[in-house]
């Protein structure tokens, strides 16, 4: 995996970083490191190899969804870190284990993408407002019902899973980027999506770190676009 130290609390970990990347992020805190998803395999060795040159242990991993591609490594993380905690929100857990019903008030689009039988559950179901060490939990459904993002109360960095990707150039959760078009392929309801995106550029993030694809660092003006071209396409 490609490693990519973000900030002094944040690293990426990028799997197939020039066909298909796969972000996963790990976030130091004062007890220990923080995993935020996992890719479709395990990145253990990898977690291991940067939790021993920085004095850590790996505490926690938190998803932001319950698509294959961020929660296919968890079984294989949570072998080599007994204990660990894992936890993600308390709506994507009902897709975690299979079930695909919509909930009442909830648009009727079809839930998209590529799901994987686990064999574990998770420790803790977040919700909006809940914290995991200094990152706190942000509702922003759209690609999946539940999908949450992560933004660091530290420095305003924003772990916004597949709300947005920059894969391809920056874009909105359902909106097709020809030269990566997957996360637009496994959105579930594109307005919700465009209005998750809202919420989030509104956090005014120093970062915005990505499912897909580079960082960008001072990403509002990117942002921004992203979000008009959304309007667009979504009208």
């Amino acid at each position: 995996m490609k490693t990519t130290r973000l900030s002094p609390n944040l690293v990426q970990l990028t799997r197939y970083p020039a066909f298909f990347p796969m972000n996963c992020y790990l976030v130091q805190e004062d007890d220990g490191l923080t995993l935020v998803d996992s890719t479709t395999s395990s990145p253990a060795d990898d977690v291991a190899l940067i939790a021993k040159q920085a004095g850590k242990e790996l505490r926690r991993i938190a998803l932001t969804h319950a698509h294959g591609d961020h929660v296919g490594g968890v079984a294989g993380v949570r072998t080599r870190f007994p204990g660990v905690e894992v936890s993600i929100s308390e709506r994507d857990a009902r897709l975690l284990a299979g079930d695909k019903t919509l909930l009442q008030g909830e648009p009727k689009t079809e839930v998209k993408g590529y799901f994987v039988t686990v064999d574990w559950k998770p420790d803790r179901l977040l919700k909006r407002g809940d914290r995991i060490g200094s990152l706190e939990v942000v509702a922003s459904p759209g690609h999946t019902p539940g999908h949450v993002a992560f933004i660091d109360v530290r420095d305003r960095s924003l772990i916004a899973g597949d709300a947005f990707q920059t894969r391809g150039g920056i874009a909105v959760s359902g909106v097709l980027r020809p030269l990566f078009p997957f996360p637009a392929m496994a959105t579930w309801n594109k307005q919700t999506a465009l209005a998750s995106a809202v919420a989030l550029r509104g956090l005014q993030p120093s970062l915005l770190a990505v499912g897909h694809g580079n960082a960008v660092r001072d990403p509002a003006t990117a942002m921004d676009a992203a979000i008009e071209a959304a309007r667009k396409a979504f009208s």
